[in-house]
């Protein structure tokens, strides 16, 4: 552990952001949506330009964070079905709430779940204490229905059946109801709530807040789309909608502040993908792709493994620990968020299956990152980043489409957009990384088809295929 990280133990909180890009928050350079909350959380610690999530589509991504792991390491490579009968994270993989818990944390989930609703797969039993939220990937903000199942037809244990609407809002495990209030502030009421419980503790906390805002459906109360009603409706309502989230974490810290909580609290923000381009984003019926949401000038989007589906925006603060006013651009990513928490609350990472490293003397002390190489996969794609350089094989832009080229190099530090491919001039760097990427990948499959796979019943049901995004 770093010299400068205090001795007491850190109170942990984590937020999430659903389907944003990485140029969708003013302090990343934002001109239309403002996030004043964000930006000063940024302020007093350090934004993160070349933070990665693990994958560029949900449960994988979330898997990643909460495991340490890549998400085909962790039992979650693809997104998961909506049904009361899916299975998710497996048993068998600890998250960063187990482990928490087993070193006397208070652990709390207030939002989106979206790694499983069959019982063994709930966050109940993956070390949450308390939670209350949503355990599919999308759910209407004012009814708290999931539709995704509708009219659905699917067979299950030599049966067919035929998805219906379902209802999604949970509480510790049991079934409630907040019919016509807007989820964004339910989940920040909720989460004041959980803070202030905690504060009358002598036990640190550790509270997981992943929002769907601003996945689809895109709605917004009046008071959020009034500050924006000068953008055209798939700018305003995606700003809208982000500004709800930034007032609701305000409200989070405002609580933090009060208690006095500030100064030895890990704050960490992240969207778990980049922007969505799913014509279910529209209202309307229009059958394009949706691009209210920015990438901030990286190429792809959710469902890419070019940056624009994986870079996303990182702010971690720690009065504490960690100076303020930084801005950090080496490679970190959302598995590395299981070790450094838990070394800086005192446990011992070494216990545990990662993939992620401690970046704790990335953010405090200013050392290098640790990765000598960061790996992706979906679908057919397969990414590896080392240093300035950024492989990706078989990258598709969009989904459906054929990839737009099979074999891709870019100089990130040159070419961050990744414009320009460099494969033809430097073949003995696209053959080791592509020799690096492909023995990782033959070991992701292998683990899949010999532990991962044969546990899920019907997993042509519960389980979109691997190149689907949806």
């Amino acid at each position: 552990m770093p010299a400068s990280v205090p001795s007491e133990r850190p109170n942990v909180i984590v937020f999430v952001g659903d389907d944003h890009g990485y140029g969708d928050l003013s302090c990343m350079g934002s001109p239309t949506v403002r996030t004043p909350r964000l930006d000063a959380l940024a302020a007093s610690g350090a934004l993160l330009t070349s933070w990665y999530s693990n994958s560029p589509v949900c449960s994988p991504a979330r898997a990643a964070l909460l495991s340490g792991r890549y998400p085909g390491n962790a039992s979650v490579r693809s997104i998961l079905q909506g049904y009361r009968t899916t299975p998710g994270l497996s048993p068998k993989v600890p998250t960063l709430a187990t482990a928490l818990s087993d070193l006397g944390y208070h652990t709390e989930l207030i939002g989106k779940w979206h790694l499983g609703l069959a019982s063994e797969s709930r966050p109940e039993n993956h070390g949450f204490a308390r939670t209350f939220g949503h355990l599919a990937g999308a759910v209407d903000y004012y009814s708290h229905i999931h539709y995704s199942p509708n009219n659905r037809r699917v067979t299950m244990n030599g049966q067919t059946y035929l998805g219906t609407p379902l209802h999604d809002l949970w509480e510790d495990g049991a079934e409630v109801y907040r019919d016509g209030e807007y989820l964004t502030e339910i989940i920040a009421e909720r989460a004041v709530h959980a803070v202030r419980r905690a504060a009358s503790s002598d036990d640190p906390f550790f509270l997981y807040v992943p929002f769907n805002a601003p996945h689809y459906p895109l709605h917004a109360p009046d008071k959020y789309k009034e500050r924006f009603a000068h953008l055209p409706w798939e700018q305003m309502i995606m700003a809208a909608m982000i500004s709800a989230m930034d007032d609701a974490i305000g409200d989070v810290l405002d609580e933090v502040a009060r208690q006095q909580l500030t100064e030895n609290t890990i704050v960490l923000y992240m969207s778990d993908n980049g922007p969505s381009r799913e014509i279910r984003n529209w209202m309307n019926g229009a059958q394009t792709p949706y691009r209210g949401s920015s990438t901030g000038g990286f190429k792809g989007h959710k469902f890419s493994l070019f940056e624009g589906g994986i870079r996303v925006p990182g702010i971690v603060s720690w009065p504490a620990a960690i100076p303020a006013g930084q801005v950090i651009d080496e490679p970190l990513a959302a598995m590395d968020v299981f070790p450094a928490v838990l070394s800086a609350a005192g446990g011992d990472p070494t216990r545990y299956e990662l993939d992620g490293v401690d970046i704790l003397p990335c953010l405090t002390d200013g050392a290098p990152s640790p990765h000598e190489y960061l790996f992706w996969e979906q679908g057919d794609q397969t990414a590896v980043r080392r240093g300035r350089w950024k492989l990706v094989l078989n990258g598709q832009l969009e989904e459906g489409l054929p990839p737009e080229k099979e074999v891709f190099l870019a100089d990130l530090a040159a070419d961050p957009g990744e414009q320009h491919n460099l494969a033809a001039d430097y073949p003995g760097v696209v053959d080791e990384l592509t020799a690096l990427a492909t023995r990782w990948r033959e070991g992701i499959e292998s683990r899949w088809a010999d532990e991962w796979l044969p546990a899920i019943p019907d997993a042509d049901v519960h389980v979109f295929p691997p190149g689907v995004s949806k």
